[in-house]
């Protein structure tokens, strides 16, 4: 037997990030238990975890989790696509554990000390940055993650400069450098609320429906090249007009947030416009993958990893093509706006974009990782399991959501006089709190069969990682 290994030696360390994202993903949707509990039982955890801090850690989770994710991707894939080794691997390893620890401590400061405390004791006074939805971050972690920010772009600029250039890494390279510059409007906290909210979106928005969308293909297109073994140049030409599709309908699509802040009325109509055509890009998406999959010319013995990408691909234009597409138009949004229908939305919208697109990669690179071409046919057996269980969770939780939320706007928005109150509808809407919980475990349940499937182990003579041609694929 031909035990395949990395091409590259450097490559090695994305597996640091890969386990810390997964570590923190399972945390994630942890405390999105817990909320959803507290939707339904308020006083759940209360004094010690009340429901501002468990959102608040919720989310910025589900966000440091991805980058260590994005991280992972890159310092796996760039080597390979450079043809040469990582620029620096040590300074990649210490910056992997300078924001682990900045992350956990963080964590600790929102779970340990009430937040108006934390902003004096970090110093919001001298640059007032927190308060801010997903921005809550205090100032030295956000400092911390300009600095980890500038240390990571630095290495993989660097690796991609001195080596090949194909399209996949310029891509990847573009959106990690977007994701960087974004970030930067977070230090920008205005008083006037309505520039406040601007810059706020130019961060939140231009991140998942702009330079993310990058990141998304160039991941994408990456594990379809070395799983079905298509031409490089065919794959290269979809990504291009995937991603040309996506820059032009989501930095115009910015406008979709801008109807009702206090913005000029024409938004309404450039913000709906361009937002109807999002669903574009990730319509083509589905199709190039599904194309990709069935003009392969080899099957890779990693099925897993085609089911991850194929299910990013499909999930990703329901969750932010089509269920983004639904309450998008203007007329529309004026009644949905911060409703269930919302946050429908915005849980299919990152798991079938980014938390697939991430689960792909670490499904592909982790078993060559760990010193094999693909994992033992029982581990992707019950890998695929964990995919189908979590989307089908998913999507009892988004379509308890979307019914929520249509109760919601029925019973709250609609009504010019006598509307419920917001909390007398919360009560309505306990039924859906309760399917959505259910939903919520049945995918905690998928998370953790994705993780026990890392513990399976298989016959040594599978013939998944026998021979020469193992060995060669895990190098094409």
């Amino acid at each position: 037997m031909n035990t395949p290994v990395l091409k590259y030696k450097s490559q090695s360390v994305a597996k640091l990030y890969f386990i810390a994202a997964l570590g923190l993903f399972t945390a994630q949707i942890l405390f999105g238990l817990g909320l959803g509990l507290q939707y339904l039982v308020g006083d759940f955890l209360f004094p010690y975890i009340p429901f501002n801090v468990a959102r608040m850690v919720h989310t910025n989770l589900l966000i440091v989790w991805l980058l260590f994710g994005f991280m992972g991707a890159a310092y796996y894939l760039v080597p390979e696509e450079a043809e040469t080794e990582l620029h620096s691997p040590k300074l990649a390893i210490a910056l992997f554990w300078i924001f682990l620890v900045a992350g956990a401590l963080t964590i600790v400061g929102y779970l340990t000390v009430p937040y108006a405390r934390l902003a004096e004791l970090t110093g919001n006074d001298l640059l007032q940055t927190m308060g801010r939805e997903f921005l809550e971050q205090p100032l030295p972690t956000k400092l911390g993650i300009v600095v980890v920010a500038l240390g990571f772009l630095f290495n993989i600029s660097m690796t991609v400069l001195k080596g090949r250039k194909t399209s996949i890494s310029l891509v990847l390279l573009t959106g990690l450098w977007g994701l960087a510059l974004m970030f930067l409007f977070s230090f920008v906290n205005p008083h006037n609320l309505v520039r406040d909210k601007m810059y706020w979106w130019f961060v939140v928005h231009l991140w998942v429906e702009g330079v993310w969308e990058l990141i998304l293909g160039a991941l994408l297109a990456y594990v379809l090249i070395r799983t079905t073994g298509v031409d490089r140049e065919v794959i290269d030409k979809w990504l291009y007009v995937i991603i040309a599709f996506a820059l032009m309908t989501g930095i115009l699509g910015t406008g979709h947030h801008f109807y009702f802040i206090g913005l000029p009325g024409y938004w309404q109509w450039v913000g709906s416009i361009f937002s109807a055509l999002e669903p574009i890009p990730f319509f083509m998406m589905t199709v190039f993958a599904f194309n990709m999959v069935q003009r392969r010319r080899r099957e890779h013995p990693n099925q897993a990893a085609v089911l991850w990408a194929v299910g990013t691909s499909v999930m990703g234009f329901l969750g932010a093509g089509l269920w983004g597409f639904i309450h998008t138009l203007s007329p529309v949004n004026y009644y949905t706006h911060g409703t269930q229908v919302t946050a429908a939305h915005g849980h299919l919208a990152f798991y079938g974009a980014y938390v697939l697109v991430v689960i792909s990669m670490i499904s592909y690179a982790m078993p060559l990782l760990r010193g094999r071409l693909a994992a033992p046919r029982a581990a992707q057996t019950c890998e695929m399991w964990s995919f189908w269980i979590m989307t089908i969770s998913m999507g009892v939780m988004v379509l308890a959501l979307t019914g929520a939320g249509i109760l919601q706007v029925w019973l709250q928005r609609l009504p010019e006089s006598g509307a419920m109150s917001f909390m007398s509808t919360q009560d309505q809407l306990r039924f859906f709190y309760w399917i959505r919980l259910v939903g919520g475990v049945g995918f905690l349940g998928g998370l953790v069969t994705y993780l026990a499937s890392f513990f399976v182990t298989g016959d040594e003579r599978d013939p998944v990682n026998a021979g020469e041609t193992g060995a060669t694929a895990a190098r094409a």
